[in-house]
């Protein structure tokens, strides 16, 4: 094995944050202990009342409790691997995989940093939030885009990886929009935003992953290597939801949450459907770097 850089260190740090912050996190999965306040918007809202998320929604914490568990028991031991896999060989396969699983970090990171109500692992949100970002930028610019463009033996775009962007981009709003509108013309808060007072899934969602779902087509049609960079990120980042979404379900469904059909069939079931799509398509991705 070669010797350990400063980039690997930064990686077993993340590796490190992220089992400390996602173990507390399931180990705060008790319901006993809920109780009512009134919002700042007027509405009574139940809180979880238990462990790290003791002050975050009834409805919201088993969420965050099925990411962790996600996190937990797929993205760490995937991380690790490909933290392993990278030290050993350096091959723009290692990096370009490990490039793709710390950007998944880093939206997990996001999402708890600015998403979850005020705790005392706040320090610890911050600073898997920077080592996330500072490791993707960091392996980004010592990747070589030009020879991993030439390096590929599938061409990009093929016209299943265009519907697929395509389409992706597309539910993305499709799923949150619907959510939204509502409140507009209403001029209510969204019904279940709880104490908070942004949804930060739709921030990340609509904001950043959609509008690079097309950015990524774009660079691919001009046969950019940093396209295919930034598909692999994408196709990463869609099969860990495409995983978290049913281990979130279930964990609301243990609380006692209901919750509608239509609900799981859109807002879970396209999700794991575009999952699966992705998979496939990253096996493919990786196998035709020579």
């Amino acid at each position: 094995m070669k010797r350990l850089q400063g980039i690997d260190i930064l990686g077993i740090i993340i590796i490190l944050l992220l089992a400390l912050i996602t173990i507390t996190g399931l180990l705060s999965f008790d319901t006993s202990n809920s109780y009512t306040i009134v919002n700042q918007y007027g509405t009574e809202v139940r809180l979880f009342g238990s462990g790290i998320y003791a002050h975050d929604s009834f409805f919201r914490a088993p969420i965050f409790i099925g990411s962790d568990f996600t996190m937990l028991f797929i993205v760490v031991p995937m991380m690790i691997i490909a933290l392993y896999k990278e030290i050993k060989s350096r091959t723009l396969k290692s990096k370009l995989n490990l490039i793709a699983i710390i950007a998944a970090v880093l939206y997990y990171a996001m999402s708890i940093a600015f998403g979850i109500s005020y705790n005392s692992y706040h320090l610890l949100y911050i600073a898997l939030f920077s080592c996330s970002l500072f490791s993707l930028i960091f392996l980004i610019t010592r990747l070589d885009t030009a020879v991993l463009q030439d390096s590929l033996i599938w061409k990009l775009p093929s016209r299943g990886i265009s519907i697929f962007l395509i389409l992706t981009g597309i539910s993305l709003f499709a799923a949150w929009l619907p959510d939204i509108i509502p409140t507009i013309i209403t001029g209510k808060a969204l019904p279940l935003i709880g104490v908070y007072t942004t949804e930060i899934t739709y921030v990340l969602d609509m904001g950043i992953v959609s509008p690079l779902m097309f950015i990524c087509l774009a660079l691919l049609k001009r046969q950019k290597g940093l396209g295919s960079v930034i598909l692999a990120i994408i196709l990463t980042l869609c099969v860990i939801i495409g995983i978290m979404l049913p281990i979130q379900t279930a964990f609301q469904m243990m609380a006692g949450i209901k919750i509608p059909i239509s609900v799981l069939a859109v807002k879970v079931g396209i999700f794991v459907l575009l999952a699966a799509f992705a998979a496939q398509f990253k096996y493919k991705l990786f196998r035709s770097i020579r």
